[in-house]
């Protein structure tokens, strides 16, 4: 009885923070479009920056519901092992050209670091270059503008959890870094350590969770540490078998 009270409670709780979530920029949205019927219904300028803000608002509850459908299939899937073999090096290579213009207009500079080795191992291609496109762009979203991103792919003879070999892909920003008191509930659903800065960079909360499903997927380890002052490393660890 008291898993079922907990798993209820756990389904209220989200219910209401999606509420929470579309009612913000709902509410935002009909009273811009009030307003333009209205009082601005002949003042171009404010037209304008009225349209421009309800089209960040609109944006912002796309990537909700995109987030919610990935979340969901995710969740779906999580029991079914990945068999298709992967190159993670290439798949490295993709996310960082996809976001590297994003990071170049915000001053910040992406590194992929890993030796001449394969890469290899069984893994679903499109969620792991979610995973990659996910971490990579926190990192350049929460550094510091002139500073670096490194992506780090190494080999782990044996890694002691996951009792086999595997490999790790490290992304470190060199930002603000996260207070130890919120390390613990990063991957929870919309969980914040900052709402309104996460909300004016595009975030959802949704994104290390759907990191944390894929992971548990493909039977992984996901770790973050941070630093004070210095930036945070979020790792991901995939046995190779």
């Amino acid at each position: 009885i008291s898993e079922l009270e907990q798993m209820g409670q756990m389904r209220r709780d989200f219910v209401a923070n999606v509420s929470h979530e579309l009612r913000t920029p709902l509410t935002a949205l009909l009273g811009f479009i009030e307003t333009l019927r209205g009082a601005a219904k002949d003042d171009a300028p404010a037209r304008a920056r009225f349209l421009a803000i309800m089209h960040r608002e609109a944006e912002r509850m796309n990537r909700l519901v995109r987030d919610l459908l990935s979340l969901s299939r995710v969740e779906a899937e999580e029991r079914v092992r990945p068999t298709n073999s992967v190159d993670l090096r290439a798949l490295v290579a993709s996310a960082i050209t996809t976001i590297r213009p994003m990071a170049e207009a915000m001053g910040v500079t992406i590194e992929k670091i890993a030796d001449d080795s394969d890469f290899i191992l069984p893994a679903d291609s499109d969620q792991m270059t979610q995973v990659l496109q996910n971490l990579i762009e926190n990192a350049v979203k929460y550094g510091l503008p002139g500073k670096l991103v490194t992506v780090r792919l190494t080999h782990v003879t044996r890694d002691p959890s996951l009792r086999s070999a595997a490999i790790s892909i490290a992304v470190t920003d060199h930002g603000d870094g996260i207070d130890p008191v919120h390390l613990p509930r990063l991957t929870e659903r919309f969980y914040r350590v900052d709402t309104h800065r996460s909300r004016e960079k595009g975030g959802t909360g949704l994104g290390l969770a759907i990191v944390k499903h894929i992971v548990n997927r493909h039977r992984g380890r996901f770790r973050i540490e941070s630093t004070l002052g210095k930036g945070s490393t979020f790792s991901v660890i995939l046995p190779t078998g």
